[in-house]
């Protein structure tokens, strides 16, 4: 099977910009995506801070996974970092300097689609460094109670996810895809983020979802039957459309394209991020291949097991020249 993706590394042509609220901080955030240098990967700065210290979008960098996932570096933090990076990952972005004025993406409509629009309307700059790839050998897996999520060998990317929340509204969801630009644009990006609306209420009075609206939540009725947004749902399976965006933008951590499916069943954060410690646990189930053309990927650096005293660092070997926390 060919692997549908260009062998080269890719940045943005040109610096792009917006502003949006915080989903629960509901304070107006400043967003800049910049292009960067090849091999340097996605890292993000708060330019509302003094230090101005660049937090790489790494698994390591993994701070919370409480509603959404959050990175940092010592003190300083950035959250709900998913939608954005589904959208630069999928979109092919390498390399970005992302800045923000404030600890929280924008949330936006509470999908990735309004990043895919400004990603789209700026462009891309190819780069001479070739694309180093995640390829899977072996099964990994995590499994917590009746939650699981593993990734199995495939040459290509496909995503598999399903949920059951055993509501009239919502029932049983499960969407299969592969991972495309194109597919990912036309299929997930819109999908938005969803909640009960008494579990918003609770969120609400503990001074969370400040920035939560009908403008960018789907607000799932008290009879479990309806939504209390006017303009209805924009795929009749929205949630678990927007449940593999989540995955998308979390296993972007990883700090490179992955060759493989991933399944997983009612999954979030937190055992999306035990699946990326399980891989770097793992290493003999994978290995990193560099792309020469389209189909065509060569081994660069295959890992040779290790005790997990001893993990194997995935951005050390993808971006060895770049420290965790570079200041």
């Amino acid at each position: 099977m060919a692997i549908n993706l260009d062998p080269h590394q890719h940045t943005l042509a040109h610096q792009i910009s917006c502003s949006g609220v915080g989903l629960h901080s509901g304070r107006t955030v400043n967003l800049t995506i910049k292009p960067a240098e090849e091999n340097s990967g996605i890292c993000f700065r708060r330019s509302d801070l003094s230090k101005r210290t660049s937090i790489p979008a790494r698994m390591e960098q993994i701070s919370d996974t409480t509603l959404a996932t959050t990175i940092g570096c010592g003190n300083e933090r950035v959250s709900t970092t998913e939608h954005l990076l589904a959208a630069l990952h999928s979109a092919g972005i390498d390399n970005a300097d992302i800045e923000l004025d404030g600890h929280e993406v924008p949330i936006m409509d509470g999908s990735a689609g309004p990043f895919i629009q400004l990603l789209d309307g700026v462009g891309q700059k190819r780069q001479r460094a070739l694309r180093k790839v995640i390829r899977f050998t072996k099964p990994v897996s995590c499994v917590s109670g009746d939650k699981f999520i593993r990734i199995e060998p495939y040459e290509g990317c496909k995503i598999t996810s399903s949920i059951s929340f055993g509501t009239d509204l919502i029932k049983d969801q499960s969407y299969t895809m592969e991972l495309t630009p194109e597919r990912f644009t036309n299929e997930i990006a819109k999908a938005r983020t969803f909640g009960f609306v008494e579990q918003v209420e609770e969120l609400w009075r503990n001074g969370l979802a400040l920035g939560g609206s009908l403008q960018n939540v789907i607000a799932i009725h008290w009879d479990r039957r309806r939504i209390l947004n006017e303009d209805g749902l924009r795929f009749e399976d929205e949630f678990v459309r927007h449940k593999m965006l989540d995955l998308i933008g979390d296993l972007a951590l990883l700090g490179s394209p992955i060759l493989g499916h991933v399944i997983a069943s009612r999954s979030g954060h937190a055992l999306h991020h035990s699946l990326m410690q399980a891989v770097v646990d793992s290493p003999e189930s994978w290995e990193y291949v560099e792309l020469r053309n389209p189909g065509q990927p060569h081994v660069v650096a295959p890992v040779k097991p290790r005790k997990k005293r001893s993990p194997v660092s995935l951005s050390g070997l993808l971006f060895p020249a770049s420290a965790p926390c570079p200041a």
